[in-house]
């Protein structure tokens, strides 16, 4: 029976890579140079085999060979569980209660505009009557602290008023029930105490929406769970950042509703999803990127990691426990809060209206005047205005990721342990919060010049060897001055540095080093004490592994990881471009070119300033015309305005043709141009979620979207080289990547995801994946590139495999 099974397998893979015979004890990658896009397509067909097993790329790259494969899958369990049957996709949604839900999103989102506008502009108009800078301040602490206070309590009320109490529960999209969610859900991300995520603040804010929450819990992540009277959370848990833990998922068209339970003593780490249904025992861990679903449980006192989640030997809380009192917590909790409502906000305010006050060359701005909207002194000042500004913030805000923290580090000594709540956690919050600005990362990433700036704020980069990528644009950390890359190493986007270790009571920052000669992909969480070495390739959304020995010379995949290929002939057909002088010219030309994309988009940012600045000024002029509705049909003038120009200019760039697949150097100047598109904003899109204003911002953005599709959150890198049909839903984090760049190769290719797909929360697709019609992917899932999941099956895991 093995010989058999050999014979077809090397015949499916004699097709695949196009040649007469495949040898059994041939080597997939070695032998045979296939890659894993290869591979991917030799897995797809043998799935269509009745005769066959099913076959995975975790299999493929554990079983390198058609003789240790076939013997493999022979040994397999006989009584293996029967594949799940088929999932029958969801009957097409209503288009009439899709065009009502949007029509009731709308007012919402009006209604909302209009309660800010009115209640800013009273406000302001009362500080204004104030005289001197005491009395200015005065009112600006009042009038400042009423609206944080009011912006803080409005979900409460809205939650308690239009849900009550959350139960588990499932409801269709597009419907009323569904408005309400959506409100409910857009209030909370909205309001300020977000910002209070890490303090004990923001966990009592949690407990007054019905979360039933410990005494010592920490919760670091910025993804507010919704349905908080479903969520339960024991006594002395701590929750990294970036964690998901929801109580709710988009599914088939429906929003189902469910509790995650944690217990006491609790560790779950970064990048991770827990999905409805799922709970963790007491005394248990969760490791980094990784997913509990289908209501799994950990029982009490276990480790678990990996996507799904299974038990682990390792201990990821490696800081000892210190002296943090209930005192502690209520002291930093209230001299937060104090320095928001008696600093931040009278600055924000009193700040703002003293500022321009006090500039008398913005008389023609100031004067509520509606003549001088037609005049040119009113766009000559607010030309000004914005130019100075514009500046001051490039300025200033250099100052402040790159001077300022560099006074607080030596307050802060490397591997020692810490209590939260105190001084040295204000601290290293500080220097996270400044030193994690997201404007100059986006400006120089993807270029030679995102190596000076991640030295000016503290990166140790070693002897650099330049490629001119060597950086995303989104790279962060917890503090950048015990960051170490080595030399040689390459990064994609999304990578955290997390150089600072937690437990419920303490913390301490360590020196994170990641070897030279590596390549690290996208959406990687990079601890402390990584088993890594020189010359890896780290796959997207891997588990870095932290037991073990030191990999070297492999690549790792997978969650939790396995080892790889470090490379493949196809992927090394450009290192010639990558030496001698074919580099210096390379790189020369694409510096030049990457330098112009700034400067271009330097402009472009502060145009988008200059027009929202006219707005704004406008909208004071009128002032005494309209009243204060005015200011909020502004913010709704400013928002359409910010979505069209972004959209216009990426279509600009785009020539308004779609992109086509593309395997080429990042010295190519097809790539130089493709990352002008990168630097197109698309933060804004976020305002869209849940609504069906997402998709038609996509579809003007080129995607080949269907109708009713459900975006709760997803991310688009390369727009027209994707298509998703009718009733498909996108839960929240989702990301659709249409390219890969390793190792200075850059490849895009389209993407298909079918009529009434699901995608799960956290999921990432990459570039070559067909999902058919009906079909599901589980939670922080890493579907690989080249894959073909058929219609109505269920895909889960990093790698995604079949379920």
């Amino acid at each position: 029976m093995a010989n058999g099974t050999e014979r077809v397998l090397a015949e499916v893979l004699a097709g695949v890579v196009e040649v007469e015979h495949v040898p059994p004890d041939s080597h997939f990658f070695d032998d045979l140079c296939a890659n894993s896009l290869v591979m991917a397509h030799f897995c797809a067909r043998v799935r269509k085999r009745a005769d066959l097993p099913a076959v995975s790329m975790r299999d493929v790259y554990g079983h390198p060979t058609i003789r240790s494969l076939a013997a493999a899958l022979e040994e397999a369990p006989a009584a293996a569980p029967a594949a799940p049957a088929a999932q029958t996709p969801p009957p097409p949604g209503s288009t009439p209660r899709y065009v009502l839900c949007g029509a009731l999103q709308f007012l919402v989102f009006a209604g909302y505009c209009a309660l800010a506008g009115l209640v800013t502009a009273r406000g302001y108009a009362w500080v204004s009557a104030g005289s001197g800078v005491v009395g200015i301040y005065g009112r600006s602490v009042v009038f400042g602290g009423a609206l944080f206070l009011g912006a803080c309590l409005l979900p409460i009320a809205a939650k308690w008023l239009l849900v009550g109490r959350w139960r588990p529960t499932e409801f269709p999209l597009w419907g009323l029930a569904y408005v309400r969610f959506w409100t409910v859900k857009v209030l909370l991300h909205a309001n300020p105490m977000v910002l209070f995520v890490g303090s004990p603040l923001y966990v009592l804010y949690l407990r007054l929406l019905g979360a039933r929450i410990g005494p010592g819990v920490t919760i670091l992540s910025r993804a507010v769970p919704v349905c908080t009277d479903l969520l339960t959370i024991g006594a002395g848990t701590v929750i990294r950042k970036d964690a998901h833990f929801l109580c709710y998922r988009a599914h088939a068209g429906r929003i189902q509703t469910g509790p995650v339970t944690i217990g006491r003593d609790v560790f779950v780490g970064e990048n991770s999803v827990l999905e409805i249904g799922t709970s963790m025992g007491d005394g248990t861990q969760l490791g980094h990127a990784s997913a509990l679903y289908d209501g799994a449980s950990v029982p009490a006192g276990e480790r678990w990691h990996g996507s799904p989640a299974q038990p682990a030997d390792i201990d990821y809380v490696r800081v000892s426990p210190a002296n943090c009192s209930a005192l502690r917590r209520v002291t930093f909790a209230l001299t937060g809060l104090l320095q928001a409502l008696l600093v931040i906000m009278p600055l924000t305010v009193g700040g703002t209206y003293l500022l321009l006050t006090e500039m008398p060359a913005l008389d023609v701005l100031l004067a509520p005047d509606t003549q001088d909207l037609t005049s040119a002194a009113f766009y000559a000042e607010a030309l000004g205005l914005s130019i100075a500004g514009f500046l001051a913030f490039l300025v200033v805000g250099f100052a402040t990721v790159s001077l300022l923290p560099r006074a607080l580090r030596p307050l802060l000594r490397p591997g020692r342990t810490y209590p939260l709540y105190g001084f040295h956690y204000s601290v290293q919050r500080t220097i996270a919060r400044m030193t994690n600005l997201k404007f100059f990362k986006w400006l120089c990433g993807d270029s030679s010049y995102i190596v000076g700036y991640l030295r000016s704020i503290g990166y140790d980069l070693s002897h650099v060897e330049q490629t001119g990528s060597n950086f995303g644009t989104e790279v962060q950390h917890e503090t950048p001055y015990l960051t170490k890359v080595g030399s040689g190493t390459m990064v994609a986007d999304g990578l955290s540095v997390m150089n600072a270790e937690f437990s419920a009571t303490s913390f301490r920052v360590s020196q994170t080093s990641i070897g030279a000669h590596n390549f690290v992909g996208n959406h990687i969480a990079y601890p402390v004490g990584a088993r890594t070495g020189d010359n890896c390739l780290l796959a997207t959304k891997v588990l870095i592994p932290l037991d073990g020995e030191v990999r070297e010379g492999v690549g790792l995949l997978g969650s939790p990881a396995f080892e790889i290929p470090r490379s493949v002939e196809r992927d090394s057909r450009f290192d010639h471009l990558r030496e001698g002088d074919e580099l210096r010219r390379s790189l020369s030309a694409k510096n030049r070119y990457n330098l112009r994309s700034m400067g271009l988009h330097l402009f472009l940012r502060w145009l988008h300033w200059f027009a929202l600045t006219v707005i704004a000024f406008a909208m004071f002029d009128l002032y005494e015309v309209a009243g204060g509705i005015l200011v909020g049909a502004s913010l709704m003038l400013g928002l359409a305005f910010t979505t069209g120009y972004y959209i216009l200019l990426e279509r600009l760039i785009c020539r308004f043709r779609p992109l086509q697949p593309q395997l080429c150097s990042i010295y190519d100047p097809y790539f130089r141009w493709h990352e002008r598109l990168w630097k197109v904003s698309d933060n804004h899109l976020v305002v869209f979620n849940g609504t069906p204003f997402k998709n038609l911002a996509w579809r003007l953005l080129g995607v080949r979207i269907g109708r009713r599709v459900f975006d709760d959150g997803a991310s688009i890198t390369e727009r027209t080289l994707v298509t998703i049909g009718d009733d498909a839903t996108l839960a929240a984090h989702t990301k659709v990547q249409a390219h890969s760049q390793e190792d200075g190769t850059f490849k895009s290719d389209h993407i298909t995801i079918g009529a009434g797909c699901t995608l799960g929360t956290g999921a990432l697709v990459h570039y070559g994946v067909t999902l058919g019609d009906g079909a599901v992917l589980a939670p922080d899932s890493f579907l690989m590139k080249g894959e073909q999941v058929p219609p109505g099956a269920v895909w889960g895991g990093n790698p995604a495999a079949g379920r």
